[in-house]
């Protein structure tokens, strides 16, 4: 039985992305600030839920590893991640900052702590957007978010650089215009669509195809 861990998992796609691995047999461990009644429902003998992770906050990180060793993880979908709506006239460094470090670095630092649990055969996911591609911004806006997703897609190759010797993939998967809390409901695709459509592309995922850029879909995406 695979096992995979899930950021973000207490809601919207990451919680879709639970749903949908326990379904195909994974071993869950669901990574989340605070669980929610929704991902208590799933729980069960397959499902761990690990509450209190802050992936902006390192010492939570380095507690979640600590609860973790011994455990190998074959995949690592890092999925929490926060959008605040801007304009070049309603910037704040506040929210800039918080993206940056949740969407972009936090999730680095999640994958670092993890990754003496990964093993060769192992893949990353990061899920991010395709409002972090600098080719196809044609609206401007959304300074923040998509300064944060594009820091994580650069962040992503260079992780497939470092982890292939180490027989590792990472996918960085863009899972659409997706109808949750994030997106105030709004969107073209659910959350589960999107998640069998992730796994889909994760399932795919190969040494030789590490480090690019797709939609869920199956699109690859300009940079």
């Amino acid at each position: 039985m695979p096992t995979s861990l899930v950021t973000g998992a207490n809601r919207g796609i990451g919680l879709a992305l639970c749903h949908e691995l326990l379904e195909r047999g994974h071993h869950v461990i669901a990574a989340c600030r605070a669980s929610s009644p929704k991902l208590d429902k799933l729980a069960g003998p397959t499902l761990r839920i690990e509450a209190g992770v802050d992936v902006s906050a390192p010492a939570t990180l380095t507690a979640l590893a600590k609860r973790l060793s011994g455990t190998s993880i074959d995949w690592l979908i890092c999925n929490a991640g926060v959008l605040v709506a801007d304009s070049f006239d309603t910037l704040n460094i506040e929210t800039v900052r918080e993206q940056l470090e949740i969407n972009s670095v936090g999730t680095l630092f999640t994958v670092q702590s993890i990754s003496k649990n990964l093993v060769s055969g192992s893949k990353i996911a990061l899920i991010t957007s395709r409002m972090g591609s600098i080719g196809d911004n044609s609206s401007g806006g959304y300074y923040g978010y998509r300064m944060s997703k594009a820091a994580l897609n650069a962040a992503g190759v260079s992780l497939a650089h470092d982890l292939r010797p180490r027989g590792i993939a990472v996918a960085i998967l863009h899972p659409g215009f997706v109808q949750t809390d994030m997106t105030a409901g709004h969107g073209q695709v659910t959350a589960a669509a999107s998640a069998r459509l992730l796994i889909e592309r994760i399932t795919e995922l190969s040494l030789g195809t590490s480090g690019t850029f797709w939609h869920a879909s199956g699109e690859q995406l300009p940079w």
